[in-house]
């Protein structure tokens, strides 16, 4: 027998007949020989609701308030849901998330789950009950015994979380959709539904805006390896299953508490090439590299920032071996991305003498101080970033080789990971048994992780890189804005002071960009800095930052908020050169204009204006062949 946990969200258990159908399938569960607990959002659009009441009552009502009322509206679903499983002679009993002991931090509208007391789930299970749990909500450690609520993604975070607590044999995400699809069905109709896909890469799509799954569910489901299958509330089809290493054993006490940090990684076998004041315009960056990825070339980092009037600058990484092959394809190839005509302004630059060092994990989501603490520690450690690029789940530098072993020692102690001693020996790292692992999760050669070495995945049969399809999944994401820092001072310390200042306001920053190109400004170098904000946050961001200027030496700050950022995702890219080219020519060939370029290992994504932004997705998901052959119906 089994131990199930289900989620039905707010469409699932929107009337009274969807209610009963869902009775019917948690029936049927458990007529199959399991135990179930059940996790139910509020009905329809019942939370829009009472946050209207609440307006209409106060224009600025206390988030305490606010979680007093936002969490009647799951009483209301799950004590239906009782009723129509007890209608069905299923024995079955309705508990509020303090009732079923999920404890959370005193944080109202935004609470993280501290631990689960799962004394009475489990002696309701036993008796044969159903147990319907209140989903988004918690109970505060405190004496006073607040009623909280968990924010976006509530209830994914609350059924993901009771299974690890559990210790589950499977968590199901039940949705309007038959699983995980390669992009968004109401924008790609004959988007294709996948049947699995790791959890590294559903992070990935989820913090990007694929709202299947919250990126903090899938989170605890990687940390405490919980089998996760997301299903159609309409269907039986078999879903999507989320795969997650086996993870090292740990403590459910601060469930969702867990490291923002869980790895430093380095790659000492790096050079970067810079392509300086080339045309800004659509089909330079296809160009270049559809012409590195003929020459077979692999290429790491790419990075492309903004800049004033029509030229830009486009930087990247290759292994060292490959440099010189590197460089003279983009020699030979700057006049014709230069229209034909020879110029004196754009030219190449190369730089042998690097490292690319890199934080990682899950826990980094929705932390607005993580890269700030990064960039925090290495100025301290007084170590110059000569390159910034981000992804939702990795920060990475690029800093000069001599101080490599400085920024790792100072990440590790920063960040409180254990690291083996790592002198430099005859060119090779000296490294304790089983403390540093090879070649985790990045490409080519020379790198190394400060993580333990991945087993298995669930299910039983293993997927590795080799036989996965390059690109998974398309994202697009709608809801940003650009800022751009003008002239910063090129010294260490300088993206610290930024990215500090705008964590203390609590704004996350996405992608990150630092130019390649140094201007001299009242004889001090500098450089500028470009990076994305949720909308909302832009203009808070640009007011902080601005203010700022005249003390820490920066210049305008401007921001732009019709962008759009366009995202490809798949551990298959690993080592597979031409991924990045045949996205950047798919958007060439519908001259759609790329604003910045900043990739990860299994993600490259892309700025471009919110207006082709739609036709960016479309375009990206033809070009990797990713449709189905039937079109996915969203109900409404």
């Amino acid at each position: 027998m089994a131990l199930v946990v289900q989620k039905y969200g707010g469409t699932s258990v929107g009337t009274v007949e969807r209610i009963q159908a869902v009775a019917q399938r948690v029936k049927r569960t458990v007529d199959a020989g399991n135990s179930v607990v059940v996790v139910v959002s509020a009905m329809g659009k019942t939370t829009d609701g009472l946050v209207k009441l609440a307006n209409e009552i106060s224009t600025n009502p206390s988030r305490r308030e606010m979680d007093m009322l936002l969490s009647t509206g799951e009483q209301v679903s799950i004590a239906l849901l009782s009723m129509a499983l007890q209608q069905l002679e299923q024995p079955a009993i309705s508990l509020t998330g303090a009732q079923v002991g999920i404890v959370t931090e005193a944080e109202h509208s935004r609470a993280r789950i501290l631990r689960i007391e799962t004394d009475r789930l489990k002696r309701h299970l036993q008796e044969g009950k159903v147990v319907v749990v209140a989903g988004f909500q918690g109970i505060s450690s405190t004496n006073d015994l607040e009623i909280t609520t968990l924010g976006r993604g509530g209830s994914d975070t609350s059924a993901v979380a009771l299974a690890a607590a559990l210790q589950a044999d499977y968590c199901e995400i039940y949705t309007d959709v038959p699983g995980i699809l390669t992009t968004d069905p109401r924008i790609v109709p004959d988007a294709r539904l996948m049947a699995e896909i790791t959890s590294d890469e559903m992070l990935e799509l989820a913090s990007l805006g694929a709202k299947v799954l919250h990126p903090r569910a899938v989170e605890i489901a990687r940390n405490f390896g919980v089998p996760l299958v997301v299903r159609s509330s309409w269907s039986d089809e078999p879903g999507t299953w989320v795969m997650s290493a086996a993870p090292k054993p740990r403590s459910l006490e601060g469930l969702e508490l867990s490291r923002a940090v869980d790895a430093v990684e380095f790659d000492t076998d790096q050079a970067k090439v810079s392509l300086l004041r080339v045309p800004d315009q659509p089909g330079v960056a296809a160009r270049l590299f559809g012409e590195i990825a003929s020459q077979k070339l692999n290429v790491d980092l790419i990075i492309q920032s903004i800049h004033e009037g029509n030229t830009n600058d486009i930087a990247f990484t290759v292994v060292k071996d490959s440099l010189k092959q590197a460089e003279a394809v983009a020699s030979a190839i700057i006049p014709a991305l230069c229209g034909g005509v020879p110029t004196s302004d754009a030219e190449v630059m190369v730089e042998q003498k690097i490292a690319k060092v890199s934080i990682s994990g899950a826990g980094m989501i929705g932390r607005p101080g993580v890269a700030a603490q990064m960039f925090s520690t290495l100025a301290a450690a007084g170590i110059n970033i000569q390159m910034i690029s981000t992804s939702e789940v990795k920060v990475s530098c690029v800093v000069d080789a001599a101080d490599c072993d400085r920024a790792i020692a100072a990440l590790c102690a920063a960040f409180e990971l254990t690291s083996s001693p790592l002198s430099q020996v005859a060119g090779v790292r000296s490294q304790e048994p089983g403390e540093i692992d090879q070649g985790i999760g990045d490409r080519g050669s020379g790198v190394e992780s400060l993580r333990p070495p991945s087993p298995i995945p669930y299910p039983r049969s293993p997927i590795s890189n080799h036989s996965l399809p390059p690109v998974r999944g398309v994202a697009l994401d709608l809801k940003q804005a650009r800022l751009a820092i003008r002239h910063i001072p090129d010294k260490p310390g300088m993206a610290a002071k930024v990215f500090q200042l705008l964590a203390s306001q609590n704004i996350s920053v996405d992608m990150i960009i630092q130019s390649q190109r140094c201007r001299v400004v009242n004889s001090v170098t500098t450089r500028d800095i470009a990076f994305t904000v949720a909308q909302m946050d832009a203009e808070a961001a640009r007011q902080a930052l601005q203010q700022a200027a005249p003390e820490l030496g920066w210049g305008e700050v401007v921001v732009d908020p019709a962008i759009a950022k366009v995202s490809i995702v798949g551990a298959g890219m690993v080592n597979q050169p031409g991924v990045a080219a045949r996205m950047f020519l798919a958007l060439a060939q519908e001259r759609i204009n790329i604003q910045m370029i900043a990739t990860s290992e299994i993600k490259v994504s892309c700025v471009v204006a919110e207006a082709d932004g739609a036709r960016a997705l479309q375009t990206i998901h033809a070009a990797f062949e990713l449709s189905g052959s039937e079109k996915i119906q969203v109900p409404a």
